[in-house]
């Protein structure tokens, strides 16, 4: 039964970026992966590591990504409310106003993400094919001492980026569907599990050549440095560039049919959980007024 959802607007922008990878992504976005790390699909990848390497090979790397994920989105949600109540009383007094809700989001973005990309890196590292990485605290100190502390932080203009049109082609594929699944815009389930699901998937695949810029600039994969004048990959446009060189225009979608499935169920439970306790909140809310 569709429920009466009374519209918080505001509330929607606060929905934290949905970016990560998984180890089945990650390793199908290896520009030259060893012949035993070739796969053909998700299946066969997702097969081939559990048999190769065991159950729980695919799992390593999310205790830190779990572990980051606690003071990250504590500081994009502190930071956005902060803003967004700081901005609005500046540029529409006693109302919501749309562009503080954007700018707020925005900068709490860039504290969400300089939080998880040191996690994202060693998650990542922990996820390739061979990796000498068996413990977390391993590869944070390797990569420290090797490469100094700059390379947890290799692939954060990138993330920026990506999470900006990741968040925009989201948030409106989102809303359009909303529109006409669920135009009375009441609390549905069902309606706000599909269109998340669609609106995670269309964003994943637009955003995939981004991603894999991502992956590399985090794992630095030694045989596509060796296409590298440099020695290190350490920007957006060096990363490009190298995987254009690597693999050619195909290159750019390694992992998308990986990276869209990830997607799907994380931001169909993500949306489904947020306008729950988005209906449930304001429910509470009115039900206290009205009984003041």
């Amino acid at each position: 039964m569709a429920i009466h959802d009374p519209p918080v607007q505001h509330l929607r922008c606060s929905l934290p970026p949905l970016m990560g990878s998984s180890s089945t992504s990650t390793r199908m976005q290896s520009l030259q992966p060893d012949p035993a790390a070739r796969y053909r699909n998700v299946l066969e990848a997702l097969w081939r590591i559990i048999r190769t390497e065991g159950l729980w090979r695919p799992m390593r790397g999310l205790n830190v990504t779990a572990t980051g994920a606690g003071p990250a989105h504590a500081l994009y949600f502190a930071c956005y409310e902060k803003l967004k109540k700081t901005l609005s009383d500046v540029i529409h007094p006693g109302g919501n106003s749309h562009i503080a809700n954007g700018a707020a989001g925005c900068v709490a973005t860039l504290l969400h993400d300089a939080a998880m990309n040191p996690a994202e890196v060693v998650k990542q590292r922990m996820q390739m094919y061979n990796s000498p990485y068996h413990r977390v605290t391993d590869c944070v100190r390797a990569v420290w001492q090797n490469e100094g502390a700059g390379a947890f932080y290799r692939s954060y203009t990138t993330q920026l980026t990506m999470n900006v049109p990741f968040q925009a082609i989201h948030f409106m594929t989102y809303e359009f569907l909303q529109e006409h699944f669920n135009p009375q815009r009441r609390y549905n389930p069902s309606s706000h599990v599909v269109s998340g699901a669609c609106a995670g998937a269309v964003a994943a695949a637009v955003t995939t050549p981004l991603d894999v810029c991502k992956t590399l600039l985090n794992t630095q994969e030694s045989l596509a440095l060796n296409s590298n004048f440099t020695g290190h990959i350490t920007g957006m446009a060096s990363a490009f560039r190298t995987v254009y060189q690597v693999g050619g225009v195909t290159a750019y979608f390694r992992g998308v049919q990986a990276r869209v499935i990830y997607q799907i169920p994380s931001t169909a439970i993500a949306w489904s959980v947020y306008e729950f306790f988005k209906y449930l909140i304001t429910k509470r809310q009115e039900e206290w007024r009205a009984g003041k």
